[in-house]
């Protein structure tokens, strides 16, 4: 399972499941966010980055995790990415020019002590750029785990199979744009003048955790923050529209600290971290939750009943099965929090005394308007499951894949000469 992509489809478990929990929504969240954080300059991609915004965000969240402990430069991502590579010529040589990559890494961090307390966060403006283009690199070969089939389409394996007796390091290192490679660099050195420079003065790289993971759910999900540092979980995020908080970001943050169950981390605050605007949005766990609206639990309860969630059911999947449907409603159903009588209807607080209303607060009573449209409230006492659509067709053998774009587009190989048609589905071949 993948916590990021159970939340991209609102349909799946864990969607429906977060979504019915945080009665509130996202918007006062975002209200807190914007009047607490305006906004000054944002740092823009230069034209040269093209459809690479988002190896430049993996290069850059990789460059700052290395700012605070530097222990494995290269990052089991990129390691695993490098081991599975296929077992053919080209394969055995993107292989060995990424073992390459990982030597040349370690010695350079250990060379320019990248987590140093007593260095700055940022380094000269020739040695950052070098760095860039090796975690550039390695973000390309993050892609063969991700993605396989769109490994396929980056510059490095274009490359290498271009001419694989010519690939090396030094090939590889010369193929970013030099317009990423300067993206990179602006936004460590934006990231050297934010709060996120204070936060890495007042920790040790033995008090942080880069890449967090969360053990207590034995692998059955996949997850990983950006840092753990002194009490603050941080995940990173390089969008070039810093003005709002997202949703799904906001999500997956609450996510990162459900799934830490057994509080590996101490997390007493959160936060995001923006590197296009150097902001660093940070909010105490209580405050974070009540905002959300996750007042009918307390974090305690909350962990227990999402790791219940986890255990009985693929939760980022969409159920498309009958059984499957049947039984992820019961699980919701069983999960769903109640309110007792005299109790408000969404955030199951206390109703005045002989009152006769189901609702606490006027935004309440508009709030479980939103709630019933999406299937969170129903008054039944138990969750509305999504309305069934038609499961999308599944590509065949004789499909040819022409383009991995956002607007997909494929055609039949067996149908030459037909138009070529679209899918709102990344690198899914459609009739």
């Amino acid at each position: 399972m993948s916590l990021t992509s159970g939340l991209r489809n609102p349909r799946t478990p864990l969607r429906r499941f977060l979504d019915r929990e945080l009665s509130a929504g996202p918007r006062p969240l975002r209200r807190s966010y914007r009047s607490r954080y305006p906004l000054d300059r944002v740092l823009l991609p230069p034209p040269g980055v093209g459809t690479e915004a988002g190896t430049v965000g993996t290069a850059i969240d990789h460059r700052l995790r290395l700012a605070f402990c530097a222990t494995r430069p290269f990052g089991d991502p990129a390691r695993f990415g490098v081991m599975t590579l296929p077992q053919d010529e080209v394969g055995d040589r993107m292989r060995a020019v990424g073992e390459e990559l990982e030597d040349r890494l370690e010695e350079v961090a250990a060379q320019l002590d990248l987590d140093g307390r007593g260095q700055p966060m940022e380094c000269a403006q020739d040695e950052e750029e070098d760095l860039a283009r090796m975690l550039i690199a390695a973000a390309w070969y993050q892609v063969h785990i991700r993605s396989p089939l769109g490994f396929a389409y980056t510059p490095l394996s274009l490359a290498a199979h271009e001419d694989p007796a010519g690939f090396t390091l030094e090939r590889l290192l010369a193929l970013p744009h030099p317009d990423m490679v300067a993206d990179v660099v602006a936004q460590v050195y934006r990231a050297a003048d934010s709060a996120l420079a204070g936060l890495r003065a007042r920790t040790s790289p033995q008090a942080c955790t880069t890449g967090p993971t969360f053990p207590d759910f034995g692998g059955r999900i996949t997850a990983d923050a950006d840092l753990a540092a002194d009490g603050v979980l941080i995940d990173f995020k390089s969008t070039r529209y810093p003005q709002t908080l997202r949703q799904h970001d906001a999500w997956q943050l609450l996510g990162y600290l459900l799934l830490d169950a057994s509080d590996d981390y101490h997390a007493d605050t959160v936060g995001v971290c923006f590197t296009r605007s150097g902001v660093l949005a940070t909010w105490n766990v209580e405050e974070y939750l009540d905002l959300l609206g996750t007042c009918r639990r307390d974090l305690a309860e909350l962990r227990a009943v999402f790791a219940r969630l986890l255990n009985g059911c693929t939760a980022d999947l969409e159920p498309w099965e009958p059984d499957d449907i049947g039984r992820v409603q019961r699980l919701l159903a069983d999960l769903e929090p109640q309110a007792a009588p005299g109790h408000c209807l969404v955030c199951t607080q206390p109703l005045p005394a002989g009152s006769r209303k189901s609702f606490c607060t006027a935004w309440c009573a508009t709030r479980a308007s939103t709630l019933r449209h999406h299937g969170h409230l129903s008054p039944t006492g138990g969750p509305v499951p999504p309305e069934r659509r038609r499961r999308p067709a599944e590509p065949g053998p004789g499909w040819e894949v022409v383009s991995i774009t956002p607007i997909a587009r494929a055609r039949h190989a067996t149908g030459p000469g037909q138009p070529a048609s679209r899918n709102g589905s990344a690198g899914l071949p459609v009739r």
